[in-house]
């Protein structure tokens, strides 16, 4: 059984929502990050909207104030219960997503360094999953909260329409530039293998394409048909979401000229062909 509040670093405690699903795994990450001797801390992803749970991440700041809360991205496991935790915590909101900053928060899309409870954290955004999340670099591990742009176990869903197979590719890529020692994802263990994981990530992308390319070479043309026959030892409960990542990897082909789509993007075609 995982404990709720686990102490994964120095700076870093991971308090676990009761939010468990095939999608959230054991649940949703919530982490209070700070330095050893911080009279502050951050609160990233507060999660659900669960008082129960709001009260835990508050006990294990330990006393501290509560700086600043940051979101990796804005989906309802890991936001739903941002603006109220930061009211009850007298603390900003900061996020990408327009519309979801508070007054007093950083402006992350600049890209500047956090200053903040005894901590350097350097806002990178990721965008694919969806159109806003960030990962949270931590140099003095160094490590990085990823929400879900990689996770503790398995791979994560590009949310067509608002997640990019070309941008997730791409910011899996970014990640690498930065020679981590951990990850500390949205859901899942900590990650100890940084590198391996995310290349693993980048050749399951791989993998998957190329799965659908030949579904489509095989005669099927709407992405359910896709989805039938490339995850059809995946659990079916699974396949809504699943379908969401092939969309994303159909767009892409598309894009880049390698697949065509008629009846309004609702029918595919190998090799380009309209």
């Amino acid at each position: 059984m995982t404990d709720a509040v686990e102490r994964w670093s120095d700076r870093v405690t991971r308090v676990l929502a009761p939010n468990p699903s095939p999608l959230t795994l054991e649940g949703t990450n919530t982490f209070v990050v700070a330095g050893p001797a911080a009279p502050s801390a951050v609160v990233l992803d507060p999660g659900p909207a669960m008082d129960d749970h709001a009260t835990r991440v508050l006990a294990a700041c330990g006393g501290r104030d509560v700086e600043l809360v940051l979101l990796t991205h804005t989906h309802p496991d890991h936001a739903e219960g941002a603006r109220a935790f930061a009211e009850r915590a007298g603390a900003p909101l900061a996020a990408l997503a327009p519309g979801w900053a508070t007054p007093g928060a950083p402006d992350l899309a600049a890209g500047l360094p956090l200053n903040v409870a005894g901590v350097e954290l350097r806002p990178l955004p990721t965008p694919g999953h969806a159109a806003d999340p960030c990962c949270y670099l931590l140099p003095a591990e160094p490590a990085a909260c990823t929400g879900d742009h990689v996770l503790g176990r398995g791979t994560t869903v590009v949310e067509w329409p608002g997640g990019d197979m070309a941008a997730y590719l791409a910011s899996l890529e970014l990640l690498l530039d930065h020679h981590l020692a951990r990850l500390y994802p949205g859901h899942g263990p900590a990650v100890g293998d940084p590198r391996a994981r995310v290349e693993g990530y980048l050749a399951h992308r791989r993998e998957r394409e190329a799965q659908v390319l030949a579904a489509l070479e095989a005669g099927d043309r709407t992405p359910a048909q896709v989805v039938a026959r490339v995850y059809a030892e995946v659990d079916p409960l699974l396949h809504p979401a699943a379908e969401l990542s092939v969309r994303a990897h159909l767009v892409k082909l598309v894009r880049e000229g390698r697949v065509g789509a008629a009846a309004g993007g609702e029918r595919f075609l190998p090799g380009g062909r309209p």
